[in-house]
């Protein structure tokens, strides 16, 4: 693969999970369950779920062979000799007898405390700093060259196991402790429940201790406890249908827009784009937001200098939620766009919703349209 990583094949595959994002959505979950077993006395295990690379590590005969991101959830990019350096890795399996073939899953993570000093580094040095600690992460567990992986503190938290060929325990909770004895770091805390209501205080518990925990976690993961309970309910295609993962409401944050600028798409639509005071959000530091289209901003009436509440829209791409009209000030006027296009200065029209360059030769649809066509989903 052109100098990079070799392509490994997961001997079972690394299925992603369902997502639940309310409580009625959990209640559904745990429901559906006990239908599917004909059983109401079923135990759920709990955990945080780590925002970080999934991995999975190969055993045999209690020796580790091979490591490898999950790539599609087939197959991966075998990144052993990176994995080798992180310090909560065992190598070989103690207290045998172990399985045969035994495969250990898990997030390499960057604790919070280490991607600010990497930053830290990373700028004194004038090189590129990183956006949150899932990126930093990925950038140095998939570096050719292993010495620099070992310099950047990376982590691994067991979240359970792939294959083994023989059993390890008869619940999720005993993999997991069985893992910890082997040295796995677990995620933590966990809880184990029969009850709708413990685990939903369980979820809300974590969540308002997430901004203290060590490292970035964007929900928690219920699963039905009993293994033999798990096989019984199985799989949907990309799934285990007896987890999910319920995930945090996106965070928020109050800054200022400090600009409006627009940007020129290809087929000449004219997005808005505000510009903030830089401010954190769930670990992001944010400068600019999507304001979607004009119709936008007249809605919600967005002006320069306003005070806004902004969300990360699926906990990615910033957007604003709501001007704070009380901390508007008295001379505040609202915002216009200029009549010529920002690329290439041509007329702009426009209908209900979007602005438009009206120019086909303009610059900026062009390099837009270029970047398009060399982008991954298209050529």
């Amino acid at each position: 693969s052109g100098g990079g990583f070799s392509v490994f094949r997961h001997p079972t595959p690394m299925r992603s999970l369902a997502n639940a994002f309310t409580a009625g959505e959990v209640n559904d979950f745990l429901r559906r369950m006990k239908t599917l077993t004909g059983t109401n006395d079923i135990v759920f295990s709990a955990e945080p779920k780590l925002d970080g690379i999934a991995v999975n590590l190969i055993y045999r005969n209690g020796k580790l062979v091979t490591a490898a991101t999950r790539g599609d959830g087939e197959s991966g990019e075998n990144i052993t000799d990176n994995i080798l350096t992180l310090p909560d890795i065992a190598r070989t399996l103690k207290n045998t007898p172990v399985p045969a073939i035994l495969e250990v899953r898990g997030e390499v993570i960057m604790t919070t405390a280490d991607f600010i000093k990497l930053n830290e580094t990373q700028q004194a040095a004038g090189k590129k700093v990183f956006a949150n600690p899932r990126n930093a992460a990925a950038g140095s567990l998939r570096q050719l060259n292993a010495a620099i992986t070992a310099t950047r503190s990376l982590r691994f938290y067991a979240h359970g196991i792939g294959e083994a060929d023989s059993a390890i325990g008869d619940t999720h909770t005993e993999t997991m402790n069985w893992l910890a004895t082997q040295g796995f770091l677990p995620a933590a805390p966990r809880c184990q429940s029969r009850e709708a209501n413990a685990l939903l205080a369980y979820y809300e518990n974590i969540q308002t201790q997430r901004s203290e925990l060590p490292y970035s976690i964007d929900g928690v993961v219920y699963k039905v406890d009993s293994l033999a309970l798990q096989r019984q309910i199985g799989y949907v295609a990309r799934a285990p249908r007896f987890a999910i993962a319920h995930k945090f409401s996106a965070e928020t944050a109050v800054t200022v827009i400090t600009d409006i600028d627009l940007q020129v798409g290809r087929s000449g639509v004219l997005t808005p784009v505000a510009r903030l005071q830089p401010t954190a959000v769930g670990g992001v530091v944010v400068a600019n937001a999507t304001l979607h289209n004009v119709g936008l901003i007249d809605e919600k009436d967005i002006r320069i200098n306003d005070y806004v509440d902004i969300r990360r829209a699926g906990d990615v791409i910033p957007e604003v939620i709501r001007v704070i009209s009380e901390k508007r000030k008295p001379d505040s006027k609202p915002w216009s766009p200029s009549d010529n296009c920002p690329a290439c200065g041509g007329a702009i029209s426009r209908d209900e919703r979007f602005f438009r360059c009206d120019n086909l030769q303009c610059s900026g649809r062009q390099r837009a349209a270029i970047r398009h066509f060399v982008s991954r989903n298209a050529m």
